[in-house]
């Protein structure tokens, strides 16, 4: 592990700790809308998300969207989901090279760790993060 690694790692750390407190409080049962702005924010904010790259004109990302909301009140406590506007907000996509959508990028400790590519089903997602030990 090189040294800007072993940085990034304590400085997750610390900023977990600081937000701790709000996490017990109130996590989310719902998706959460992620922007440019809050992206950095909520991954380390939050130990487990999913986040579901979308447009409102693509069909697929219509179809999965009620599957996200199922699952995130299912996985309350374990996973917080998310939903980026790729129209909207083109700097993150463009950084994680949404070439796809729907795209579900999986952070874990503020690390994105996989990624599903399409409309998956319920399943499919659920057995994603089991097998990552995200649930």
């Amino acid at each position: 592990m090189d040294e800007l690694e072993i940085l990034r790692k304590k400085k997750l750390e610390e900023l977990r700790k600081r937000y701790m407190e709000d996490e017990k409080q109130e996590t989310p049962d719902k998706p959460l809308e992620v922007n440019d702005a809050n992206f950095e924010e909520i991954i380390i904010k939050h130990k487990n998300v999913a986040i579901d790259c979308w447009a409102p004109w693509c069909g697929p990302c219509l179809m999965i969207a009620p599957v996200i909301e199922e699952l995130a009140k299912e996985l309350k406590g374990k996973v917080v989901f998310g939903k980026l506007n790729v129209d909207e907000n083109q700097r993150t996509a463009m950084r994680f090279n949404i070439m796809s959508i729907p795209t579900i990028l999986l952070f874990k400790d503020g690390k994105l760790v996989d990624r599903i590519i399409g409309a998956m089903p319920k399943e499919f997602i659920v057995e994603k993060l089991k097998s990552l030990n995200m649930i």
